[in-house]
């Protein structure tokens, strides 16, 4: 595994990021998900693959994740967003890149396409979450929670093995109109492959749909992998898609 580093964005702020440098080669850009850092099993074989096939590769933690500066709490749509934008600026640069992210990563990744369109040559959304913040979460949300969210800022949830921290300003920024994607089509042509795990009890496949409809003249794709996870980490289901990942890169060569 290439050792982490880290982007210095401002005085107080740097994001931990790795990746595998190629001057004018196609890049991957791995964008995680809520509350995910890059030691886990995505990054790792996406970082490998790249190695393989000698391509540059990033993959960061956003703002409040993982290692990189700021508290969780004080994260939202708009900051991660832009942390993005500025990793694919400093390490990606001026070279094309295919964008693969992980849940919210999906979300994010449909952002950056308003900001490097002509670069990026291909996006896998693996169990893709758009708007999920207003569209799933504070829909799922009983009343009680919403009620401490709005009066207190802050409450904590549970879903499953974890807990998250929910802010009242999250919840808002993810209604922001800038954050909203799926009410957008984007025009561009290239590879958009989606992977959703059809056991996937977080994020349901028609969220995946919905991207793909956003995307009217892409060259679309929906794999759904049965008895898959929201996840999709597993060593069957990483290989699953880096074939398709392979796929693309010939597509675009």
């Amino acid at each position: 595994m290439k050792k982490y580093k880290f982007i210095r964005v401002s005085k107080y702020k740097k994001l931990r990021y790795i990746a595998n440098n190629y001057n004018k080669r196609l890049y991957v850009v791995f964008l995680p998900g809520f509350a995910s850092d890059i030691e886990g099993e995505k990054p790792k074989k996406f970082l490998n693959f790249s190695i393989q096939n000698k391509l540059g590769f990033l993959a960061l933690e956003y703002y409040g994740h993982g290692r990189s500066s700021g508290e969780f709490t004080k994260g939202n749509i708009s900051k991660w967003s832009n942390d993005a934008k500025n990793a694919i600026k400093k390490i990606v640069k001026k070279n094309d890149f295919i964008l693969v992210g992980s849940s919210m990563g999906g979300w994010i990744s449909m952002l950056m396409h308003r900001h490097f369109n002509s670069q990026i040559k291909g996006f896998i959304g693996i169990g893709s979450a758009p708007e999920f913040l207003t569209r799933i979460m504070w829909k799922k949300f009983p009343k009680k929670i919403k009620k401490e969210i709005l009066k207190n800022g802050i409450s904590k949830i549970k879903n499953g093995e974890y807990e998250y921290l929910i802010t009242k300003q999250l919840i808002l920024d993810g209604r922001k109109i800038k954050n909203k994607v799926l009410n957008k089509k984007l025009y561009n042509s290239t590879p958009v492959t989606m992977v959703h795990g059809q056991k996937d009890e977080v994020v349901p496949v028609k969220y995946s749909r919905m991207v793909l409809k956003t995307f009217p003249k892409a060259q679309k794709k929906l794999l759904v992998i049965k008895n898959g996870d929201h996840s999709l980490s597993s060593k069957k289901n990483l290989n699953f898609i880096c074939k398709e990942l392979k796929k693309i890169i010939k597509t675009i060569n």
